[in-house]
């Protein structure tokens, strides 16, 4: 942008207004002193008035004008009155520099100043019209006074050279003005883009996974962006003490700043959060040098990692099962045969019944690694989750076997959800006969209840299989859900982990809580009835 592209204004900007406030104060303060100079008898002593009572009458509305003037027009609404007002105020000059006797009077000096000033709120030939009149009206009454006072004849150069400067003003303080105003231009769209970069900083900063903190020398938290503060699992982090809030991340700084060559390990803010891998970098701001800290979710990393290991573990088991399975049910079957032998004595029958057992754990533990590996799509469908549930335990009673007792509760007439029914089957299959099985454990019988339910802070239907079995040890909770963790001899592991998998394939979601009566209790969160993405 240059000057000669900037528009002309149609009204005063808030500088602008400031400057008219003044440009009417200063007018008042000029007809205040002219007054004060005519009630005096200075003007008769040092002033060779050619017309005092003209001069005295003058300076009076001069005074009264202005006054009425700053009272009345404090925010013009538009340059024509601005226009109207500077006019005015170069014509009433012009009319005392008649009364007071041409160019020795000092008055062409204030109609010089009233060019300028005008000129700092007109632009361009509005403002030049200003200096010619100015520049007229002096020219013009020099000659009219030399007609009545001969003496005023010597005052045409001087006069000429006040008009020169009404015009050397005029264009110098439009030409300064315009360069002013282009600055302020560019400083205003300057701000402007400083404040929306700023503002889309601190919306990307708000919206970053990311967890971002800064630190002041005495640890205190200055900024805390939304992803630190759910990561911390705090709502309001700024202005308080480090130490307070996150004491493993006070201590990882600590071992940081011993030494900052190492990488630090990663923590948990609170139980049940994710782990958090804290980075941190020195930030100078002035002389003060603060710490920047970001948090990483590395467990969502790491699950990540551990389907990608599973992934490869699938297709390595899928290429070697052949290979695996022949050997394997030669060693099974053979060991049948054995055990029909009439001649096999009692401690051989026991230890080819061990290798059965064993054989038949190793194939069980292909077939759920291959199962990962060769897992469908799912394809999810509109489930009456009441109905359904009544037929899966109606089934499932059929076949359970003796000792063993599945209830059912179901709360709401119509909860319905999308989700593949032979997953879905198999998730609770999992689940059941593990309540069943470590229920036995403890009661006479095997126990396991199905209740569904809306829940009423998400408006989703809810599932939860309770068992009254010892439940699972605290220390061991955060690992049960991962891949070959089991607490039993003869388990693989990828039971729960599968079963993870197969609801998360179908926006659903399996969380495990103690139940308050023991027991454990495993919760699945259906998904919104809508048709699934």
């Amino acid at each position: 942008m240059s000057a000669d592209t900037l528009p002309a204004p149609s009204s005063l900007s808030a500088q602008g207004r400031r400057i008219f406030r003044l440009y009417s104060l200063y007018r008042l303060l000029i007809g205040l002193a002219l007054v004060l100079l005519i009630s005096s008898d200075l003007d008769d002593n040092l002033l060779d008035l050619a017309q005092p009572e003209l001069f005295r009458k003058a300076s009076w509305f001069y005074l009264i004008l202005n006054t009425l003037i700053a009272v009345l027009v404090q925010r013009p609404r538009s340059m024509v009155q601005v226009f109207s007002l500077a006019l005015v105020d170069v014509l009433l000059l012009s009319c005392l520099f008649f009364a007071a006797g041409g160019t020795p009077s000092g008055i062409a000096n204030l109609v010089v100043v009233s060019v300028a000033i005008s000129n700092i709120l007109l632009r361009g030939r509005i403002g030049l019209l200003v200096a010619a009149v100015a520049t007229i009206g002096l020219i013009y009454l020099t000659f009219y006074l030399s007609l009545s006072h001969p003496q005023a004849s010597s005052q045409f150069v001087q006069a000429g050279g006040f008009g020169a400067l009404c015009f050397a003003a005029a264009l110098f303080i439009q030409g300064l003005s315009r360069r002013l105003q282009l600055s302020e231009t560019l400083a205003e769209q300057r701000a402007e883009d400083v404040a929306n970069l700023e503002a889309l900083n601190a919306q990307i900063l708000e919206r970053m996974r990311t967890g971002i903190l800064v630190l002041d020398p005495q640890n205190h938290i200055l900024l805390a962006n939304n992803g630190a503060q759910n990561l911390l699992g705090k709502d309001a982090l700024a202005g308080q003490a480090l130490d307070s809030q996150c004491p493993e991340l006070l201590k990882s700084l600590q071992h940081w700043l011993a030494n900052p060559t190492l990488r630090p390990q990663g923590i948990q803010a609170f139980v049940d959060g994710p782990v958090l891998q804290p980075s941190f970098v020195h930030l100078q701001h002035g002389s003060q040098q603060n710490l920047l800290v970001f948090l990483e979710d590395i467990s969502q990393i790491a699950q990540q990692a551990q389907q990608l290991k599973l992934v490869a573990l699938g297709r390595l088991t899928a290429g070697i099962a052949h290979e695996i399975r022949n050997p394997l049910g030669a060693i099974s079957h053979a060991a049948q045969l054995l055990q029909e032998s009439e001649e096999l004595q009692s401690p051989d029958r026991r230890l080819a019944q061990i290798i059965q057992d064993h054989s038949r754990r190793m194939n069980l533990v292909i077939e759920n690694v291959l199962q990962l590996s060769r897992r469908r799509q799912s394809e999810p469908q509109l489930l009456d989750l009441k109905y359904w549930l009544t037929r899966f335990s109606s089934e499932f009673r059929t076949s359970a076997g003796p000792g063993q007792t599945l209830h059912l509760a179901t709360l709401g007439s119509t909860l319905q959800t999308r989700m593949d029914p032979h997953q879905l089957t198999q998730v609770l299959t999992n689940l059941v006969q593990n309540g069943l099985r470590y229920s036995a454990k403890q009661n006479t019988q095997g126990q396991v209840w199905l209740k569904l339910f809306r829940d009423p802070e998400s408006d989703l239907p809810v599932l939860e299989v309770e068992d009254d079995g010892e439940g699972i040890p605290p220390e061991q909770v955060h690992n049960i859900f991962e891949p070959f963790f089991t607490t039993e001899s003869k388990g693989t592991g990828l039971g729960l982990y599968i079963s993870r998998e197969l609801c998360e394939s179908n926006q659903a979601r399996l969380d495990y809580k103690p139940r308050e009566q023991g027991g454990s209790c495993f919760r699945i969160t259906f998904a919104h009835p809508r048709k699934l993405s």
